[in-house]
């Protein structure tokens, strides 16, 4: 499957949207919180219009999931399917700590083909597409990107703001993370898919599949693995998009049998 129209126009459009998130994060902006207590910033909805003007007026019989805007759930007729979060981690936005992302994702009848995550304080594009390898691009240099192959001694990343020191309690076979270090969105996973770290875990249902689509397909195809928390696939475009079994996400898939619940 040639991809290479929809990687193009996925790039060209998160570039596009994190001019406008920057813009608004050098400036004052008013944060309000949505039914479900989430925080939304004017900076999560002009990406989001701006990611949907872009990728649907150039695949318009495309389905697409936005965390922003309403799911008709038309989506679910289409072979493919952009899985889009215009700003995840929005509480990184809103505190400045640097972290937060934009997530793209492309699903063909319900497996991820290609994602892309921008990360635009650090002005860093990773992106993969399925069968072809994993990259980041830094000032326009392309370059690949790979799992490290620890087997001992893990680096957990865990969330700025939604992780709980109680939470260790639940990781089977603690006693070989040597450390944890606290990151951002969905920055995390690109962090083990380049080799700077093992571990991600997160247990609850509070992530949707905008939060993990771009991740999963990056981390694969740079080595590494990606399941629920019971080391099943997981899919996408589905009627109920939360994760409802959490997620794991490692260097390889021997770390993730060391961590299943």
């Amino acid at each position: 499957m040639d991809l290479t129209r929809q990687l193009n126009t996925a790039i060209y459009s998160i570039k596009e949207a994190s001019k406008i998130i920057m813009a608004v994060y050098h400036d004052d902006f008013i944060v309000s919180t949505k039914e479900d207590d989430s925080v939304v910033t004017i900076a999560d909805l002009q990406s989001d219009k701006k990611l949907r003007e872009i990728l649907l007026n150039e695949f318009p019989d495309y389905g697409m999931l936005s965390e922003e805007t309403k799911d008709d759930k038309q989506r679910r007729q289409k072979d493919f399917c952009w899985i889009v979060d215009p700003l995840d981690g929005t509480k990184d936005f809103v505190n400045r700590t640097n972290e937060f992302s934009i997530n793209i994702a492309l699903s063909y009848k319900g497996e991820i083909v290609l994602g892309v995550i921008a990360v635009p304080v650090l002005n860093i594009i990773y992106y993969a597409t399925k069968g072809q390898g994993a990259f980041k691009i830094v000032d326009d240099i392309v370059t690949p990107i790979h799992t490290n192959a620890k087997n001992d001694k893990y680096t957990l990343v865990v969330s700025n703001f939604f992780f709980k020191d109680e939470e260790v309690n639940n990781i089977n076979n603690y006693h070989l993370i040597d450390k944890m270090i606290r990151c951002g969105s969905s920055y995390k996973a690109c962090k083990i898919a380049e080799g700077n770290a093992e571990l991600c875990i997160k247990f609850d249902a509070h992530t949707k599949e905008w939060d993990t689509a771009p991740s999963e397909i990056i981390v694969s195809e740079a080595g590494g693995y990606m399941s629920d928390i019971y080391g099943n696939r997981i899919t996408y475009n589905r009627e109920n998009v939360v994760n409802e079994n959490g997620f794991i996400i490692s260097n390889s898939y021997q770390t993730s049998k060391n961590f299943f619940k």
